[in-house]
């Protein structure tokens, strides 16, 4: 699968909500009746990154930009407030960077460039220009 975007998405959960890739999985299993988690990466609130879905495998998480694209989910964002840790922030970078060199052309963005959404709460295209 030929990756050309890295989209960042929140969970949409509150600050003293630590959840995990197997949560989030269950949500969109039980939840939305879907075959996995939507995204390939969680950061959860103390940093750690975990794997959601393969890389090689098609997200669900960007309506119509699902097929070419991987979905890294920061843990927090409620209601569009940018409640993340300065872990989280870091980790992202981490992540970010590394995906940038397994997949050169790919561009970075918000959930919120393709949908009505807060998600997930920051200037993505702003904040990935200091990469």
């Amino acid at each position: 699968m030929k990756i050309n975007k890295i989209i960042i998405h929140a969970s949409d959960t509150l600050p003293n909500m630590d959840v995990g890739a197997e949560d989030i999985r269950r949500w969109h299993v039980e939840g939305n009746g879907w075959d996995d988690i939507g995204y390939h990466y969680v950061i959860r609130r103390d940093g750690s990154i975990e794997k959601g879905r393969d890389d090689n495998v098609q997200g669900a998480h960007v309506r119509g930009h699902n097929k070419n694209s991987l979905g890294v989910c920061m843990v927090g964002g409620y209601n569009g407030e940018c409640n993340y840790t300065s872990a989280q922030w870091l980790s992202l970078e981490s992540i970010i960077s590394t995906l940038k060199v397994q997949h050169k052309n790919a561009t970075v963005h918000g959930h919120n460039e393709f949908s009505d959404k807060k998600c997930p709460c920051f200037d993505v295209k702003s904040w990935s220009e200091t990469l």
